[in-house]
């Protein structure tokens, strides 16, 4: 019985001594690298959308700091601009809707771009790939500009959807 108990610890001690697979290296800088040219473009906003964003001071000023964005080559510029449209961000939250945007559909769809703008400073901090989470953010950027185009090209009266008078 001794002798298979000590089998037994001299092949357990074996087994657990086999070689491991070396751990996978830190991804290459390659890879890391912020690639501007794969930015979808920014969704246009219809004339009648955009004389109401003309008078949306927050808005207007998010939209130059994505046009900041656009002009990023790097990673270091990229976290500039990710810092500054947060800071614009929540001035848009904390600031006056126009009467006809001040809906769910436009204040779900910011929450979505303050996501992808979180996720997109947290791979810039991580040293990940950011290429991925800064399309993602500019696709919630788009949704939002589309949404308000939606708002504006709607025809239904809510009045006459609810029946109230």
């Amino acid at each position: 019985m001794r002798k298979l108990l000590g089998i037994l610890i001299v092949f357990s001690v074996l087994w657990s001594c086999k070689k491991t697979e070396p751990a996978p290296s830190e991804t290459s800088g390659e890879e890391l690298a912020f690639n501007y040219q794969k930015l979808p473009q920014k969704a246009n906003i219809n004339p009648e959308a955009t004389a109401i964003v003309e008078t949306w001071e927050e808005f207007k000023a998010l939209n130059t700091s994505m046009d900041v964005l656009y002009k990023a080559t790097n990673n270091e510029d990229l976290a500039l601009a990710i810092d500054d449209l947060i800071e614009k961000e929540k001035n848009m939250e904390a600031g006056q809707y126009p009467e006809l945007f001040n809906t769910f559909q436009v204040k779900s769809r910011q929450l979505v771009l303050r996501t992808y703008l979180y996720k997109t400073k947290a791979a810039i901090l991580e040293n990940q790939p950011t290429t991925e989470p800064a399309v993602q953010m500019l696709d919630a950027y788009n949704a939002i500009r589309t949404q308000l185009n939606v708002i504006v090209n709607s025809q239904l009266d809510k009045n006459l959807i609810l029946d109230e008078k």
